[in-house]
C-alpha cells in the first residue's frame, strides 16, 4: 500500500477553525512540518480540504 508524505507549506494563521483542526488531525503542527500517512479515502478527503495549504507526494 502506498503512503503519502504531506507537508504544510502555508501558515494556518487566519484560517477557519475547521481547517486548523483538520491540519492538527493529520499531525501537522508547524510550517514545513511533514507527516507520512497511508493513502486512504479518509486521508485523501482531509488533504483535499487543505489542498491550498499543503504539498502531497506519493511514496512507497
Amino acid at each position: 500500500m502506498a503512503n503519502l508524505r504531506i507537508t504544510l507549506v502555508k501558515s494556518l494563521i487566519g484560517r477557519p477553525e475547521t481547517e486548523r483542526k483538520t491540519a492538527r488531525a493529520l499531525g501537522l503542527k508547524k510550517l514545513r512540518g511533514q507527516v507520512v500517512c497511508p493513502d486512504t479515502p479518509a486521508i485523501r478527503g482531509q488533504v483535499q480540504k487543505l489542498a491550498h495549504l499543503v504539498r502531497v507526494e506519493a511514496i512507497e
